[in-house]
């Protein structure tokens, strides 16, 4: 069974915020692919079906980012399950300019609390990513990135997410019939222009969808290590009391 996790913190005031879009994205694959209603699984939701005939189980951790690993626990020791081929995390990337996407086969946590959290779980960085641009136009100082990452898209920037459909579920679709290599190098990370549009000329832009001119993917040099997210906030409180707790980064 291959597993596709999104990041986020759950609550409806985190519905809309950067931090977020691993749910964002997961939930548009539940849609198109027309899984069952979510239903509840250990520190998640869960949503299974098929996909080119195969298994599929797409995950939402509800433990807060920064204990995101826990809801893995139940596939840790799963007999024929492997992190390595059989997993996929989608998270958000502020090092990645808004409108872009990066797969990545293995790598370090970055600085992002969820996958540093998703690695302690697992006892290895040998496993699938999918990083989501949600990068300023200009460098958000440290201090300032916490607040950042949990705040809200604006109108403008939820369209240049919305662009990136179909091409993210495309290549969610090829990492899971053919492989993270051949979904890295399918879908380097901008989204192909309309069919209609000749080379040279200037593409249309869907209603509602951001003009073609959002920033390309970054370089294939851009550091692994550059920070995705703000410092560990307080470890969450029991599930009796968790309404209270303050949201990692």
């Amino acid at each position: 069974m291959k597993l596709v996790v999104g990041l986020g913190n759950p609550g409806p005031e985190y519905e809309t915020s950067r931090h977020n879009v691993g749910w964002v994205v997961v939930d548009h694959l539940a849609d198109v692919w027309r899984f069952p209603p979510w239903r509840a699984a250990p520190d998640a939701l869960a949503t299974d079906g098929d996909v080119e005939g195969r298994r599929v189980r797409l995950l939402k951790p509800l433990t807060f980012m920064n204990l995101s690993g826990d809801a893995l626990a139940p596939y840790v020791d799963r007999p024929f399950w492997a992190a390595a081929n059989d997993l996929l995390v989608v998270v958000d990337d502020v090092a990645l300019p808004l409108g872009t996407f990066r797969f990545r086969a293995k790598g370090s946590a970055g600085g992002h609390n969820g996958l540093r959290s998703v690695e302690r779980a697992l006892d290895t960085m040998e496993y699938a990513r999918l990083r989501i641009g949600v990068g300023p136009p200009e460098p958000v100082p440290g201090e300032l990135l916490r607040a950042f990452v949990l705040g809200a898209f604006t109108r403008d920037e939820a369209c240049v997410v919305r662009s990136l459909f179909p091409a993210v579920p495309a290549g969610i679709a090829t990492w899971i019939t053919d492989g993270i290599v051949a979904a890295m190098n399918r879908f380097p990370g901008r989204p192909a222009p309309p069919p209609d549009s000749a080379p040279g000329s200037t593409p249309r832009s869907a209603p509602g969808s951001a003009p073609e001119s959002a920033p390309g993917s970054a370089p294939e040099s851009a550091p692994e290590s550059a920070p995705h997210s703000p410092p560990d906030s307080p470890r969450p409180v029991p599930p009796s009391s968790r309404d209270s707790a303050e949201p990692s980064g």
